[in-house]
């Protein structure tokens, strides 16, 4: 589903303008982002959880010539679904 998509099916369902929705799920979005790069959690009801973690340094290997290769350090976002979610869709 696209954004415009689930601008649209929100609308729909909601019964509110698509300019409302549009506004609403930016703000959302911006909200998330921002809270994440306080390194916070952000806890969506019915869906999960998303968090930042930190990932190791770790050496990996290119699969075309089998070179060993740095890795390094990052941060990344990881999203912990929730368990009923997880229960009516799988």
């Amino acid at each position: 589903m696209t954004k415009s998509e689930m601008i649209q099916a929100i609308a729909d369902k909601a019964g509110v303008a698509k300019k409302d929705v549009k506004k609403t799920v930016e703000a959302f979005t911006e909200v998330i982002i921002a809270t994440l790069k306080k390194e916070k959690k952000v806890k969506l009801p019915g869906l999960g959880i998303l968090a930042v973690k930190h990932r190791k340094a770790r050496v990996g290997r290119n699969p075309m010539t089998g070179a060993s290769i740095n890795i390094p350090a990052k941060k990344v976002v990881k999203m912990r679904i929730a368990k009923d979610l997880k229960a009516s869709v799988l």
